[in-house]
């Protein structure tokens, strides 16, 4: 019996991979916590 590949639950995003999508989410999460330094 074949094994299904593993299903997200979700086909809402714009990026072809998990890992392509989670470093963009850790860039943008570096940007935002180093503005709230620099203006707070």
């Amino acid at each position: 019996m074949a094994e299904d590949k593993f299903d997200r639950g979700t086909a809402l995003t714009i990026f072809g991979s998990d890992r392509h999508e989670d470093l963009v989410a850790l860039v943008l999460a570096l940007v935002i916590a180093l503005l709230v330094y620099l203006y707070v």
